[in-house]
């Protein structure tokens, strides 16, 4: 089985030596996956939660080069306490927005309407805010599709198959592993 893996923001700093030891092949954010009949982008999604203005700076700082090169110079213990402790953050920091402004911790209509607008797509397929949906609208006189995957943590984790034949969502079954 071919393995494709789009980097994420709690994996983002995957790379060639995980592709490699994996099998899989990492792919850009976003991907055009094209059908005969229909063209899909396939994107993380967390660079259009734009209204995240915290998540947004967190983003820039995290992905730039400089970081990236003292971050991976640290020993791995220090990255992995690091890396616990800003996990922790992420947490609380999810659970005040919730309280105050739901919202801000979804895609931006508008940022949407652009990305896909700009790239030519109708259809975009994303995960980030995991918020396991189909959303459809028009946009400029066009049907536009937004599928968004549900997180591997919840459900036994989520998918959207792509066929010839359409889309669909599901998650695959919860299973746990012997002690």
């Amino acid at each position: 089985v071919e393995l494709a893996v789009m980097r994420g923001n709690r994996d983002f700093l995957l790379g060639d030596d995980f592709a490699r030891r994996s099998g899989a092949r990492l792919i850009a954010d976003p991907t055009v996956l094209s059908l005969p009949n229909w063209q899909f982008v396939l994107a993380h999604g967390d660079h259009l939660c734009t209204d995240d203005t915290d998540y947004q700076a967190f983003r820039a700082q995290v992905r730039a080069p400089a970081w990236r090169d003292v971050f991976l110079g640290k020993p791995l213990r220090e990255r992995q306490a690091i890396a616990s402790a800003l996990r922790r953050q992420s947490e609380q920091a999810k659970r005040e927005k919730r309280q105050h402004a739901q919202y801000t911790m979804d895609v931006n209509a508008a940022a949407t309407d652009d990305f896909l607008r700009d790239h030519g797509y109708a259809t975009f397929i994303h995960g980030h805010t995991h918020r396991p949906a189909r959303h459809q609208w028009l946009h400029a006189g066009q049907l536009r599709q937004r599928w968004v995957v549900r997180d591997w943590r919840s459900e036994g984790g989520g998918y959207v198959q792509v066929t010839p034949s359409g889309v669909q969502a599901g998650c695959w079954p919860v299973t746990t592993l012997p002690d």
